[in-house]
């Protein structure tokens, strides 16, 4: 006797036939369940019928448009800046940055190689000074500096000796005590001062690198705070430190923690500014920095012990603990990983800080996020971005960029400052240290009206320009000098580069910040910072490989220079386009022609449908259909 089976979900319903005329299942004599029996159905007579599967349940319905469209339709209901509260927040994410500055040119202060020689008692207990060999100043060149006046030099000093009980320094930084004249960090010792210097760098690597993946999975809000607790325990901790080894070691975690609140403090301050706004902000708060970087002299000279240099430096971090309480999630990220439930809350927070009506909703904001309340969220990590076309592309060329123009800025200063002893400006300390701020303080005025009239791409391209044309003219024309035009010529061409690799170095971390999807910023920040960093990092491996293949590595940067001014091309123009939310936006993100296209003339450039096609990303097709007609060339919209 035939079993009989019905569809699950279809009640009574019977499976269609195929194109041959049977039906699907049919198995003579063999069935796949028992099933009580009953009378023979008339079309299937002797013949068992197998379950039809179940259909696969429809794709989820794509995620309304207006909601995605936070530049376009979330921002402009929440009053843009107009807004009390948004102001207030963009005022929030300022105040740290001069704690910041502080933090990262500390090492100028706590490691500064000071003046020293030994002090030796004669039969009688009168101390004489002698000169110490070794000595290495901050421009690497291994001279000598005299003691203090009074102190008579001994006649038939060894300068190959280094066998001394007591080191007598003179700091010139400000400090009485410093982490060298501590541990006497001089002659076989004075590599450990090179891997202090490492350590803090190393920790900002890794930290802009692992913070940034965080950040884009558990939000900015948490990593920022977190950061804040932990820097405060590790940098406490660093002034307390018994030996160089404990002091590096906590170095490294105070770096990491650094990185956590300047990666998610630069997100925070992106997400929440509209498009006209975000660089100005972002500039003043790269002023604000380097009032901490200007202002750090004073306070050395203020505490006068690196103990408790270090301890200043940290404690004004323990206002930042209020952040937790006042300072709320990125909304921008909460929408773009669909986090709706917890979006319509902070929307309500915002109208209710601004005083603002809901019946202002013309678009249909929160009636359109009450439906998609339901749906799930949607995290997205780095790796990603291995899968697209240009996405991957862009963040690999302002990487190279950062890296280029961080590593050879450290090249044009030992020229500047002196290679050799006789290309030296001055062993003044204070004059070298604000040599340096007044270089990156001239470098970011300038940014504001090229980048404001060139936009991103031709501000960045003509400083990396500037770049070039300074290394190479510093390399190969110089050689064709004598010696009095040729010093003056370098350290011309020396402020020039200083003035031009530090824009590129800040413009390709804006830069990539703008063009990084919001669901994976934090990554995308990680890995520029992270570039900028191994730039940085050349400055303390040259010091101690005692300035060994300095030309070499000037050649080198030279050359990535070349070759970043073609890479640059490829980039897209930001300027006063929206901040992509997901992936298949940042690859809608193409490079704009640079003349526009005459009447009648095929673009080049494919479309966004054959882009779309090409990279396989099919599930943005209800986010592209819904791009409205004030599409710029970049597939982006504009306000």
């Amino acid at each position: 006797m035939a079993i009989d089976r019905r569809r699950e979900a279809g009640g009574g319903g019977r499976p269609l036939p195929e194109e041959n005329g049977s039906v699907p299942g049919v198995a003579g004599g063999v069935g796949s369940a028992a099933a009580p029996p009953g009378p023979p159905p008339a079309n299937a007579a002797g013949a068992e019928i197998q379950a039809v599967p179940v259909p696969p349940p429809p794709p989820a319905a794509a995620c309304s448009p207006l909601l995605l469209d936070y530049d376009g339709s979330v921002l402009p209901f929440l009053g843009g800046l107009g807004g009390g509260y948004q102001r207030t927040l963009v005022l929030l994410t300022w105040v740290p940055a001069l704690f910041i500055g502080f933090s990262k040119f500390s090492d100028s202060f706590l490691l500064d190689q000071p003046d020293f020689w030994c002090r030796e008692a004669d039969g009688q207990g009168n101390w004489s000074g002698s000169l110490a060999p070794g000595h290495a100043n901050r421009s690497g060149n291994g001279s000598i500096f005299p003691p203090p006046p009074g102190l008579p030099t001994p006649p038939g000093v060894n300068a190959s000796e280094c066998d001394c009980h007591e080191w007598h320094y003179r700091i010139r930084a400000g400090l009485v005590q410093n982490v060298v004249s501590k541990w006497d960090l001089v002659c076989d010792s004075a590599w450990k001062v090179h891997i202090a210097k490492f350590s803090l760098l190393v920790g900002l690597i890794f930290g802009h690198l692992i913070t940034g993946c965080i950040a884009d999975w558990v939000g900015r809000r948490p990593v920022l705070l977190f950061s804040v607790i932990l820097i405060l325990i590790f940098g406490l901790t660093v002034a307390l430190s018994v030996n160089v080894t404990m002091f590096s070691t906590l170095r490294f975690f105070e770096g990491f923690c650094l990185a956590g609140i300047v990666l998610s403090l630069y997100a925070l301050r992106i997400e929440l500014c509209p498009p006209g706004h975000r660089f100005m902000i972002t500039m003043v708060a790269s002023f604000i920095e380097m009032a901490g970087q200007f202002l750090m002299p004073g306070l050395a000279a203020l505490c006068r012990d690196w103990q408790v240099l270090q301890a200043v430096i940290i404690c004004p971090f323990l206002l930042m603990l209020l952040y937790w309480v006042i300072f709320p999630e990125s909304l921008r990220w909460l929408m773009a990983t669909q986090q709706f439930e917890a979006s319509k809350e902070l929307i309500l927070q915002f109208t209710h800080k601004n005083r603002m009506n809901t019946e202002s909703d013309i678009k249909g904001v929160v009636p359109e996020l009450e439906k998609e309340i339901t749906r799930r969220p949607k995290k997205v990590c780095i790796v990603k971005v291995v899968g697209t076309r240009n996405l991957w592309k862009n963040i690999v060329v302002l990487c190279v960029n950062s890296l280029t123009g961080y590593g050879i800025h450290h090249c044009f200063a030992k020229s500047m400052m002196g290679h050799e002893a006789k290309m030296a400006i001055t062993h003044n300390f204070y004059a070298d240290y604000y040599t340096m701020a007044g270089i990156a303080l001239a470098s970011c005025l300038a940014m504001c009206p090229v980048v404001g009239f060139l936009g991103r791409r031709g501000g960045l391209l003509l400083f990396m320009i500037l770049t070039a044309l300074a290394s190479l003219l510093q390399l190969g024309l110089l050689n064709c000098m004598s010696d009095s035009v040729k010093d003056k010529f370098s350290t011309a061409f020396s402020i020039v580069g200083m003035f031009s690799s530090h824009a590129v170095g800040s413009l390709s971390v804006f830069f990539c910040a703008e063009i990084t999807p919001t669901v994976i910023r934090g990554g995308g920040l990680g890995l520029v910072l992270a570039s900028a960093g191994f730039g940085r990092l050349t400055a303390p491996i040259m010091e101690l490989h005692n300035q060994k293949g300095y030309f070499l590595h000037h050649v080198i940067f030279a050359c990535c220079t070349l070759l970043c001014i073609i890479c640059i091309l490829l980039l897209p123009e930001s300027k006063n386009q929206n901040l992509p939310e997901n992936i298949p936006d940042g690859e809608h993100y193409t490079r704009q022609p640079l003349l526009p296209h005459k009447k009648g003339e095929q673009p080049l450039l494919m479309t966004n449908s054959e882009l779309k096609d090409y990279s396989g990303l099919h599930d943005s097709a209800a986010v592209s259909d819904g791009i409205s007609e004030n599409t710029t060339a970049n597939g982006m919209k504009s306000m």
